[in-house]
């Protein structure tokens, strides 16, 4: 069992930079692939970067390579999004999930834990 709490979301104008974080509490963590995702309203949840059980392997969504940063600290069960660059259509509510496998994914249906979302609104 995974619990994830994310955290570091917020109001942003465009142009600037936000760190979101995700706690992970369980056993496995540094065993589990990770993944960010966001939602905005009336849209599915979809891909934004997964990073593999040591960080060694990464990917990111077209919509935001080159700006986001997706990194993990397996000592303090961690990951990271860090996000550049904001534009308006960045808004949305971004969720952590956790795979119950070591190798990274893009697939939302392939993770097994998911946190509670934090809001990121981008100002244009």
């Amino acid at each position: 069992q995974v619990h994830l709490v994310e955290s570091g979301g917020g109001l942003v104008q465009a142009g600037g930079s936000l760190r979101l974080s995700c706690a992970a509490s369980g056993r496995t963590f540094s065993k589990n692939a990770m993944g960010w995702f966001r939602q905005a309203p009336g849209k599915e949840r979809e891909f934004v970067a997964t990073i593999n059980w040591n960080g060694g392997s990464l990917y990111y969504a077209d919509s935001v390579k080159g700006r986001f940063t997706i990194s993990r600290d397996n000592a303090k069960n961690t990951v990271y999004l860090q996000m550049n660059s904001l534009k308006s259509e960045d808004t949305a509510v971004y969720y952590c999930g956790a795979r119950g496998y070591s190798g990274m994914s893009w697939r939302a249906v392939e993770y097994a834990y998911w946190g509670q979302g934090t809001q990121v609104t981008v100002s244009s």
